[in-house]
């Protein structure tokens, strides 16, 4: 029985390693470092990501006022808790989470910048999708791409 038990438990871990996935989609024009950003209301997930955007010191500065920004981020996240199921059969208590963002240049309507993630067993939800998604936006900035 202990056996069968480190057993399952090895296969949730390797499970978690390869379900945690994620993609980015470099686009055409460069985000300049301290441009000013507006994040649009995203069901709640803007706050997450203004929260990430500050402890990944991504370096651009979030605006309230759409009209005072070169750029916005729009997107949308969803989060699914983990079911019974999952939680009986394999011992994770970890939601589902999903996310994607698109950063606009307001002046050309480009889109300069798209992310989206995928993992299949977050422990700290909403937060780990936001953080990721802040990561990637500041590695496209100091690219200058």
């Amino acid at each position: 029985m202990l056996r069968t038990c480190k057993l399952m438990l090895i296969v949730v871990c390797i499970f978690v390693v390869f379900c945690a996935s994620s993609s980015a989609q470099e686009a055409g024009g460069a985000i300049p470092p301290n441009s000013k950003v507006f994040i649009s209301p995203m069901d709640g997930f803007e706050t997450y990501l203004k929260a990430a955007i500050e402890k990944k010191k991504v370096p651009i500065v979030v605006v309230e006022d759409r009209n005072q920004a070169d750029f916005e981020i729009v997107g949308a996240a969803d989060s699914k808790k983990a079911s019974t199921a999952k939680k009986v059969i394999m011992w994770n208590w970890h939601s589902k989470e999903r996310a994607s963002i698109q950063v606009i240049d307001l002046k050309t309507s480009e889109v300069v910048f798209a992310y989206s993630v995928h993992k299949a067993s977050s422990a700290h939800g909403k937060q780990s999708t936001a953080e990721a998604c802040a990561k990637h936006l500041k590695e496209k900035i100091e690219s200058k791409k």
